[in-house]
């Protein structure tokens, strides 16, 4: 079972990727601020993440790059309410991202993408 790790401060949007990942077959832990976010890429070691740009304590650009400094074929998907053409987006994908999300985002899109960077991982 993948283990996906949702760092989130917006308990809607966590709840409802946590609720659609359990679904789908995949263990979820999830943390509400960055500093959480970093405890748990050590404790739960997971298989992908989906984090926030803007967290308290440190922000999804730190995340997305520690996450890549602990295992660099880690899966990592921001998720922004900044839009597309934010420097602060650019900076995302320059640490590692995978992919980034703008808000509001249809969670179906997150599991398409999940998916697909797993089948990629298994080539």
């Amino acid at each position: 079972m993948k283990k996906i790790l949702i760092i989130e401060d917006d308990k809607m949007i966590k709840t409802i990727l946590q609720f659609m990942l359990n679904r789908e077959g995949y263990q979820t832990d999830f943390a509400i601020d960055g500093k959480e976010g970093m405890e748990k890429l050590n404790s739960f070691n997971p298989d992908a993440v989906i984090t926030d740009v803007m967290l308290p304590y440190l922000s999804g650009i730190e995340i997305v790059s520690l996450s890549k400094k602990l295992n660099p074929n880690r899966p990592v998907f921001v998720v922004s309410s900044l839009g597309n053409e934010s420097i602060t987006v650019e900076k995302a994908i320059e640490q590692g991202a995978n992919e980034i999300l703008s808000k509001p985002f249809n969670p179906e899109d997150i599991l398409e993408k999940l998916r697909l960077a797993f089948l990629a991982e298994a080539v």
